[in-house]
């Protein structure tokens, strides 16, 4: 399978391409290589792909009006998984514009490059953002999902959106995929694993928003590569109308002081902890119910958050303390 993956020197997309790499697959891979952070982390991630045979690499910003054509003259492709994207519900806050610009420009494009292929599938990742402060937990991918609470939620909700209309008009094959908290080695520093891995480990104080109480579904990233490979498989049925969704979490939040112990754990430290209030465009709770990625795509989360949280301590420790560990796992 002759597969491209958008955002590939991205946590998520660079796990995507080393899977689909290791299964005998065919890849290319683009990226913007942006400094939403550090640079040398989305270096790195690449540096291990690009000395792969059957990887080709292509510095792309999707955002500019070329990008269809650049994506169009690269193929065809068998699927596309795009994960490209502006990340973070509090940066959106701080830089609008950078969400409407990657998030809804950059899609069009990918998009557009997509809809002329024939029997294409579009495999794309949305966010449990978009539910919003749901009522019912754990949430299914049927609820109402038009009161986002940012605007981070609100550009991939309109993602969706377009994905549809795109199905509709042009006979594309679509699934979209909602994630949930996902971490581990490799992850992305703006994410409160990162955060509170460095804090404890320079003895600063851990921020606790809403005192650690906000509980989360987070997702071993391993798993998350499981079900989107699993749903590369297993295009839209026709009984999908040529487009579905799946939630991708583990289905087993926690609060945030109870994922702050098992780091200490795993760390053999304590944390300084600093209780802030909640922030605006926040949510209580994610907890995903997977039973239709289960049944449809066989999506089985298997990483529990103990021993994900030790495979990201060993992978932080090795990437930025040089620390002589074995690794227990692959990263």
């Amino acid at each position: 399978m002759r597969v491209l993956v958008t955002g590939a020197a991205g946590f998520i997309g660079y796990h995507v391409c080393r899977q689909l790499l290791n299964r005998g697959d065919e890849v290319f891979g683009v990226d913007s290589l942006n400094s939403y952070y550090d640079p040398r982390l989305k270096r790195d991630r690449l540096a291990n792909l690009v000395n792969q045979k059957s990887f080709r690499f292509a510095h792309l910003d999707l955002t500019h009006d070329s990008a269809t054509s650049t994506l169009q003259n690269a193929g065809p492709f068998d699927a596309t998984i795009h994960l490209a994207a502006q990340a973070g519900v509090r940066y959106s806050q701080e830089a609008p514009r950078s969400y409407t610009a990657s998030n809804i420009v950059g899609f069009i494009n990918v998009l557009e490059a997509s809809r002329g292929i024939k029997n294409h599938h579009l495999i794309f990742g949305s966010s449990s953002s978009v539910y919003g402060e749901c009522r019912v937990i754990p949430v299914q991918e049927t609820v109402d999902t038009t009161r986002p609470v940012s605007l981070y939620a609100a550009t991939k909700m309109a993602g969706e959106l377009m994905a549809y209309s795109y199905a509709a008009q042009y006979g594309l094959q679509v699934t979209a995929l909602r994630f949930f908290t996902v971490y581990g080695p490799w992850g992305r520093p703006d994410m409160a694993i990162f955060k509170f891995t460095e804090a404890i480990l320079n003895n600063r104080p851990v921020e606790l928003f809403a005192g650690g109480t906000l509980r989360r579904d987070f997702t071993f990233v391993d798993d998350t590569v499981q079900g989107i490979l699993a749903a590369v498989d297993r295009p839209p049925a026709d009984r999908d109308d040529g487009y579905r969704v799946y939630n991708l979490g583990r289905g087993t939040p926690v609060t945030v002081n109870e994922l702050l112990e098992q780091l200490e754990v795993c760390l053999n430290r304590r944390a300084i902890r600093r209780v802030v209030p909640f922030q605006s465009g926040d949510v209580s709770v994610t907890y995903a119910d997977i039973h239709a990625a289960q049944n449809d795509i066989g999506y089985q989360p298997s990483v529990s958050l103990a021993d994900g949280l030790q495979r990201f301590v060993e992978w932080y420790q090795r990437y930025y303390l040089n620390a002589e560990l074995p690794l227990k796992h692959s990263a």
